[in-house]
Order: C-alpha cells, then structure tokens, then sequence
C-alpha cells in the first residue's frame, strides 16, 4: 500500500497498512459469522445434508445403478441417529460451523486483502504469477471441499454410521463426531487438490521435472489408493475409485504445467 506523495514506506507504514487491512479482514469475518449463526436452520440444513437418505449423491448412485441393471431397491434405504450427549454441545456447534462457513464465505476477501498487501512489494511478473497461483489454489481448493461435502464424506458417513461388529452394539452417532469428520474430511481434501500449485512450485524450483513425475507414474498411484483408503475406510472398490480418481487426473494435470514450465 501507498502513502501519500508516493514516499518510501517505514516499518511502522508497513505496520500501520498490516492493522488496517488485519481489522478489515476481522470485521467482515465477524459480519460473515453473525450472518451464518442468524440463519441457523439453512446452515444446519445444508450440513446435516449427507446424514439422509434422500441426498442427491446417493439418489445419483441409484439412478446410475438401475441403468446399468441393477437392484437400486435398498441403496437410499438407511438410517442413523445423531445424539448431543454434552449440554452446550449443541450451542458450541451451532457457533463453530457458523464460524467455519462464514470463513469460507469470506475466503477470497481475505485472499484480496493479503494480497493487496503484499503486491507492491512484487515486480510486475511476480504479481502475474501470484495472482494466479492465488486463484487457482482457492478454486482447487473449494473444488475439494465440494467433491468431499458431495462425494467423500457422504461415502465415509455412510459406510461408517451403518457399520456394526454385531447388532448388539447400536451406533450412537453424536453431532460433535459428525460436524468434526465433515470439516476433517473437508480440509484433507482441499489441501490434496492443491497437488498442482504444489508442483507448480516445485518446478520452479527445480526439484521436480515432468519426467521425474513420468517415472514415478506408478508411485504415485499406488500412494493416491493408499490415501484414498485413509480417507474414505469402505470396503468396496467403488468408493475407492470414486476419490482416487480426481486426485490422479489431478496428478496428470500437474505433469503437463511442470511440463509447460521446463519448456
């Protein structure tokens, strides 16, 4: 940021700049955290979503069934409890989820505002490639958290809420473990879909090339499985392939940017 008659900032300049654009970012967060707390029953009504049985994703994977000749009959049929069994626990989650939705609302503002920061500081070709590394690490970002709020978690709570080692011992599923995995889940795989700014950089940097990726190919595979059974602990092939799948192409993706890069 500029001061006026465009002289040299001090330290304390740049300090003064940091508080403003710090008290900004607090005070549209704050309004963005009052809003999502006030409109409680669509909050909870978007993330208590994936716990029905009538949720698109799984009314997709009936369709999907029936055309390829499938019995679809008991797909959507489940059902699973979601207790409170802490007083303020149900206070202390309203707050925490208004919270959380109300920073992602505000995510690219805060972006903004760093960035707005940091800019001057950057030669005209830093700032190109900053801004759009910036971009797109939010939009892979987000697309991560959509494919697990959609896909993943739903898949896991699924699998998981329904899961008994015998029918003597019901799943009480509290909303506390509920809220926990689907924000757990939901940063696991924002951060996996940022594989190709992470590449990106590396390139950069010379640690990684295009044929070093080609080479480790298969690796890299076999580790995309294993954390896609880290994630997503079903049993059967489908699930596993429904969230290796994105972060593979992903990893296809990044060869050809460090391909684009080393040329």
């Amino acid at each position: 940021m500029a001061v006026p008659d465009d002289k040299p900032m001090t330290f304390w300049d740049h300090l003064d700049a940091l508080r403003d654009v710090i008290i900004r970012i607090l005070a549209v967060a704050l309004v963005a955290f009052i809003t999502a707390f006030c409109f409680k029953e669509p909050l909870f009504r978007l993330i208590l979503a994936p716990s029905h049985s009538d949720f698109v994703f799984y009314r997709w994977i009936a369709v999907i069934s029936e055309w390829l000749g499938f019995n679809a009959s008991g797909l959507q049929e489940f059902h699973v409890e979601l207790f409170s069994t802490v007083l303020t626990a149900q206070f202390m989650i309203h707050m925490k989820m208004a919270f959380y939705v109300g920073l992602v609302i505000v995510l690219p503002y805060i972006l903004y505002m760093l960035y707005g920061f940091v800019a001057p500081a950057l030669h005209t070709n830093e700032r190109e490639s900053s801004t759009k590394v910036l971009v797109w690490s939010y939009l892979l970002f987000m697309m991560g958290v959509a494919i697990d709020y959609f896909i993943v978690f739903p898949l896991a709570f699924r699998f998981l809420g329904t899961y008994q080692v015998s029918a003597d011992v019901p799943n009480v599923i509290t909303l506390e473990s509920y809220t926990d995995t689907l924000i757990t889940l939901s940063l696991m795989m924002g951060i996996l879909f940022e594989l190709p700014v992470l590449s990106w950089f590396l390139a950069r940097l010379g640690v990684i090339d295009a044929m070093f990726m080609k080479k480790y190919r298969r690796h890299a595979v076999v580790a995309i499985l294993i954390v896609a059974a880290v994630i997503t602990p079903t049993t059967d092939v489908f699930t596993l392939m429904v969230v290796s799948l994105p972060i593979y192409l992903l990893y296809e993706l990044s060869i050809g940017i460090v391909r684009r890069i080393n040329n």
